[in-house]
């Protein structure tokens, strides 16, 4: 009963507000959009199929962005309780790397925590890796009109993996000039927050476009959770903005 009350425990301060706009951040986060749209293409294009949205696509895409979601929102979920039930109350308040969280789980938690924490930490890194830095040259390139993609060789997409390795080097070299990669995560999930909704809006517009979409306009159902989603980070977002600017 008392974990049930701390999980549902609201406060508006800008510490609460910053989390929960990082939260919606990582869930709807902007650089998915890039990835995979640009991983449809490069799929048809690898099976010589033409790039015709119907039915059957949107459906596959549906069912695979809903187990992906499901899983992924469970798997944070109990991350937030474990670090919540586990580390805090343990006195464990402040995290620098994924590396201590991992350590401090083990006295607490048991070995076994540690190894499949640790476990799950590294599966992370594998996945994260090509889609983060392969997003972003997706956004650079395809925002200067440059070539890109996976299904591409180096002396033809030439700018797209130099931006890859570039972002890979960057990453690398963060924890060695002093910048916290948890202070890091935080920081680009609440930005991802802030920015997710301009491009949830301009989906949900051409989603809704006849002269786009054809037939394979969004239902009833599909409006309701996409506006409720822009209206649920669109609120969040301003009074992050509000009070930031306020000093809260």
């Amino acid at each position: 009963m008392q974990l049930l009350k701390t999980l549902i425990t609201i406060k508006l301060d800008k510490d609460f507000i910053s989390i929960l706009v990082a939260i919606l951040g990582t869930t709807i986060s902007p650089y998915l959009f890039f990835w995979q749209a640009s991983m449809e293409v490069e799929n048809k294009k690898k099976m010589k199929r033409d790039l015709v949205v119907n039915k059957r696509i949107i459906n596959e895409m549906r069912k695979d962005v809903d187990f992906g979601m499901l899983f992924s929102n469970l798997v944070m979920f109990f991350i937030i309780l474990t670090t919540g039930s586990v580390l805090f109350k343990g006195g464990i308040h402040k995290i620098d790397t994924v590396e201590q969280a991992a350590q401090a789980l083990k006295p607490l938690a048991g070995r076994a925590a540690y190894l499949l924490f640790a476990t799950g930490v590294i599966g992370t890194r594998l996945l994260a890796i090509p889609v983060l830095s392969g997003s972003l040259s997706y956004i650079v390139t395809e925002s200067f009109g440059w070539k890109e993609g996976l299904d591409k060789k180096f002396q033809k997409a030439k700018a797209f993996y130099i931006i890859i390795a570039i972002s890979l080097i960057l990453g690398l070299s963060m924890i060695y000039i002093g910048i916290s990669p948890i202070k890091a995560l935080i920081y680009s999930a609440i930005l991802y927050g802030l920015t997710a909704p301009v491009l949830i809006a301009i989906i949900l517009h051409i989603s809704n476009n006849k002269k786009i979409m054809g037939k394979n306009i969004n239902g009833r159902i599909s409006n309701i959770l996409g506006f409720a989603a822009l209206s649920l980070m669109t609120a969040d977002g301003i009074m992050l903005i509000y009070m930031l600017l306020k000093g809260k």
